[in-house]
């Protein structure tokens, strides 16, 4: 008599093991399923393993994210960072405030409701995978003015204003009473202890321009330092947040403008990102890296290669910063993305980032992942080709 037993110290795990179960298993030439004899011991070497899904840019229709987080299971990642709006669209359907979707969605059609966001939320949680969303503020926000007077910052030309408007106005309390209210929502619609805050590419122009925010900065004593304007504004949606019992994660530049302790940092700028890194982990932050994988970043040849052989904690530092690193995500931004092309562009390319989240820091030889790789895509959805070769399916 054979039987297959797996065990797991939280039923968290049980779902990573049941992918590593049906990984074993294999067709032979005669049509039969096989499973060889075999002992597993396995663990993920870092807790948090996401993929980010832009829905601003373009919507991605729910069965195209239900498909994704299918193929999230298949590759042990755990997290699903849902940035859900942007300057582009407002898709997400607010109780406490409908005309930011009624006004700020590219129509009525691109919306996710309730019922959608619930059922998003669950068919997650089936497959063992969190759901953070982000609400990116004080930038990226040109969608929330459409449908929530007074939010946004009026931009001036001189003396007159001109017409456009900038990032979140941080000086009205009317905009804390709007935050306090809309956070409260999101606090009780999604479960996760955390939720993401963006915070990242503010532009200070508009409010540099604005008499208002001027006067503000001088009875604030800020000078003309305007991030410490954008500081000012952070902290005051970190206490909101945190009074829903909430964490917070915040992209790096709100790291480099100062927070609390308490914040996990995104680091997701290139350039140096291993100095960031340092810099975050050094001051006592939990951090998350996304830097070197950014999937919409698109190159001729077998890119997955480069993503692969990305070791995350090679950063300067001691053991403690190091294990301050808690895991990364691969992150597909739609400015270039929707639901014909998104799980090709984002399949197997994050597969190799997967590997990396989970397996061991030894586990770098590229002809043996590659080998694995290819037998792996012939399992998954409708994923891009490797290189020249053929699948089982292709019959």
């Amino acid at each position: 008599r054979t039987s297959t037993v797996l065990y797991s110290r939280s039923l968290s795990w049980i779902f990573p093991g049941l992918e590593t179960f049906s990984q074993m298993v294999h067709e032979d030439d005669y049509g039969s399923f096989l499973v060889n004899e075999s002992f597993i011991y396995d663990f993920p070497r870092f807790a948090h393993r996401g993929i980010l899904l832009d829905t601003s840019r373009h919507y991605l229709p729910l069965k195209s994210i239900l498909t994704n987080l299918d193929a999230m299971a298949f590759n042990k990642f755990n997290v699903l960072h849902w940035h859900i709006v942007d300057d582009q669209s407002f898709p997400y359907q607010s109780m406490y405030f409908p005309e930011l979707s009624n006004k700020g969605a590219y129509s009525y059609n691109h919306i996710y409701t309730p019922t959608d966001v619930r059922l998003v939320i669950e068919y997650a949680r089936l497959r063992g995978i969190r759901v953070i969303p982000e609400f990116d503020t004080p930038g990226h926000t040109q969608s929330w003015g459409k449908g929530q007077k007074d939010l946004l910052t009026p931009c001036y030309n001189g003396e007159q204003p001109s017409g456009s408007f900038g990032p979140i106005n941080p000086i009205w309390n009317s905009t804390y009473d709007f935050m306090n209210k809309f956070f409260k929502e999101i606090s009780s619609v999604f479960p996760d202890d955390y939720i993401h805050l963006g915070g990242d590419e503010v532009s200070f122009d508009c409010w540099k321009s604005n008499p208002d925010v001027k006067d503000f900065m001088k009875e604030q004593g800020f000078g003309i330092d305007y991030a410490k304007l954008e500081s000012y504004y952070i902290q005051k949606i970190l206490d909101i947040v945190s009074s829903y019992n909430k964490g917070y994660m915040v992209w790096q530049e709100v790291f480099d403008n100062k927070l609390k302790p308490d914040t996990v940092v995104e680091v997701w700028m290139a350039n140096n990102y291993a100095h960031e890194l340092s810099s975050v982990t050094q001051a006592g932050f939990t951090a998350i890296l996304a830097a070197p994988w950014y999937l919409d970043y698109i190159s001729y040849g077998q890119d997955w290669k480069k993503y692969y052989s990305v070791e995350p904690r090679n950063f300067p530092g001691s053991e403690k910063q190091k294990k301050l690193l808690i895991g990364g995500e691969a992150c597909l931004w739609g400015e270039f993305v929707d639901a014909t092309n998104l799980t090709p562009r984002l399949w197997p390319r994050a597969s190799a980032v997967g590997e990396r989240l989970w397996s061991s820091s030894n586990v770098t030889d590229l002809q043996d992942a590659y080998k694995r790789l290819s037998n792996h895509r012939c399992r998954m959805l409708s994923p891009t080709p490797l290189l020249k070769a053929h699948s089982q399916r292709d019959i």
